[in-house]
């Protein structure tokens, strides 16, 4: 299979790196001195430094349609903010087309819409595209260290399911598949947003108890969004909902945690934001999310906190007071 990863960052160079192994892959970036210094080093020294990049790996920059012209599997693996662009880019395209970006698009000003999740800006501007996502628990650098992981590869389509599975799965990475694309986008952009309070309530030292609960109740506000939506509840049980939200709240490679605890810690959000060297979706997303929740009537106190806390309208430990201070509830709510 020929197999075009578009963008040089962390998780395109990773997927890249897994999949030259079993196929002919090329990773173009739109960045050619990043693109060449790649090739010099065999090495991605920006993103994922340490590790190699194979011989096999095509490595190209410039003209984003010239380096698809001859695949047949596209991915496109850039943040939230760049995917409109190049969705629109490759709207005519035959072969299947996935994306990796987890967020919500921002609204556009003046254009009557809410902000979007990918499939629905892909409806928008490549109709015709066989496309789908591949999601699910994973950080970057341990699928390019051949650490095992599990994914989903989501789309209406059966082809494009297919295509992500034949790419993809190996001795070392599992893919299944997922006919439920609005419920495997939703677990990828809300838990961004739940992993920024987790390690916000970790940054204050409020405890385990404090973090399973959080992460529990942050699962419920998600299940509750989705099904709003059309999404299957099962959906937020499996890999792309419980899976990583669980990783992404926990684990210490998590740029969203890591705003959390810089959050506690005193530091601005631009001082947070800009300590990482990549992009956190959460920081970017949340204020969609919670917008379209409550055009929904759908109650998301948790990601509401956390976007009183990024506007600077609370402290973190004034966040966390509002969310404890909150009337009794059903647990089944």
């Amino acid at each position: 299979m020929r197999i075009c990863v578009l963008g040089a960052g962390a998780w395109g160079t990773a997927l890249a790196v897994n999949a030259a192994a079993r196929h002919t892959v090329t990773l173009w970036g739109r960045d050619a001195a990043q693109i060449q210094a790649m090739a010099a080093a065999r090495e991605n020294a920006r993103y994922l430094p340490g590790v190699a990049l194979p011989p096999s790996l095509d490595l190209l920059a410039g003209d984003a349609l010239a380096a698809v012209a001859h695949a047949d599997l596209v991915i496109v693996a850039t943040p939230m903010a760049a995917l409109r662009e190049q969705l629109g880019k490759l709207r005519d395209m035959a072969c299947p087309v996935a994306w990796l970006s987890k967020g919500v698009e921002p609204a556009i000003a003046n254009s009557g819409e809410e902000g979007l999740l990918a499939h629905e800006i892909q409806a928008r501007v490549a109709p015709r595209l066989f496309a789908g996502v591949l999601s699910g628990p994973s950080f970057a650098l341990e699928v390019a260290q051949g650490r095992p992981t599990a994914l989903v590869a989501a789309s209406p389509h059966a082809s494009v399911r297919e295509a992500l599975v034949s790419a993809f799965h190996g001795p070392a990475l599992r893919v299944y598949a997922n006919e439920d694309i609005v419920g495997v986008e939703i677990g990828g952009a809300v838990k961004n947003v739940l992993a920024i309070a987790t390690g916000l309530a970790d940054g204050l030292s409020l405890g385990l108890n404090a973090r399973a609960a959080l992460i529990t109740r942050g699962l419920a506000e998600m299940t509750r969004f989705g099904a709003a939506l059309g999404a299957r509840p099962d959906t937020f049980m499996g890999l792309s909902g419980l899976g990583d939200l669980v990783l992404t709240a926990t684990g210490d490679l998590s740029r969203n945690r890591k705003v959390g605890l810089l959050l506690a810690q005193g530091l601005t959000l631009e001082q947070a934001v800009n300590s990482l060297g990549h992009v956190a979706e959460g920081v970017y997303c949340a204020r969609t999310v919670v917008q379209r929740a409550r055009h929904l009537g759908v109650e998301m106190p948790i990601a509401s906190s956390v976007v009183a806390l990024l506007d600077g309208r609370v402290r973190p430990a004034e966040a966390v007071a509002e969310l404890m201070g909150r009337e009794p509830g059903v647990e089944s709510a």
